[in-house]
């Protein structure tokens, strides 16, 4: 099997330790040609991207693409809403998903997939409440410990 190569243009590092990801779905986006150019630049936050059902389609909202820097008055707006682009029976689960209290959709990693082609990877999401992202930070910090501690001894 070839292996598979993604460019990555951004991630939202900070994702998996606000939210429970539950399922995760990869979906185009719907660009002008001066985002997709930004984009190749390396020009784009998620941080505080999030995806919303609105007429039966998700939309990606909050998105920082930065203008092109060789770009015109046709230049695209940086933060504009994009259409994410699923199949049917993805959009349909993903709606019944999205009206169960707490539950959202954020974008993980903004990549280019190895035909060249702009994606997201997008997460179902529930939040994670304080003492559970402090759960997870003694955990992660115990699991550290001890491989130190097998180095040293093992």
């Amino acid at each position: 099997m070839a292996e598979r190569t993604r460019i990555s243009v951004a991630v939202n590092r900070k994702a998996r330790h606000e939210y429970f990801i539950e399922d995760t779905y990869e979906a185009g986006l719907v660009l002008q040609g001066t985002e997709v150019k930004s984009l190749r630049q390396g020009n784009a936050n998620i941080r505080d991207a999030y995806a919303y059902e609105k007429d039966s389609e998700i939309w990606l909202n909050n998105c920082y693409i930065a203008e092109f820097t060789h770009g015109n008055r046709f230049n695209h707006a940086p933060l504009r809403d994009r259409k994410l682009l699923l199949k049917g029976k993805e959009i349909r689960k993903l709606i019944g998903a999205l009206k169960t209290k707490g539950t959202t959709l954020i974008p993980l990693e903004l990549y280019f997939n190895e035909r060249g082609i702009a994606k997201i990877s997008v997460g179902l999401a529930t939040g994670k409440k304080k003492y559970e992202k402090r759960e997870a930070i003694k955990e992660r910090d115990w699991k550290r410990e001890q491989s130190r501690i097998l180095k040293e001894h093992g």
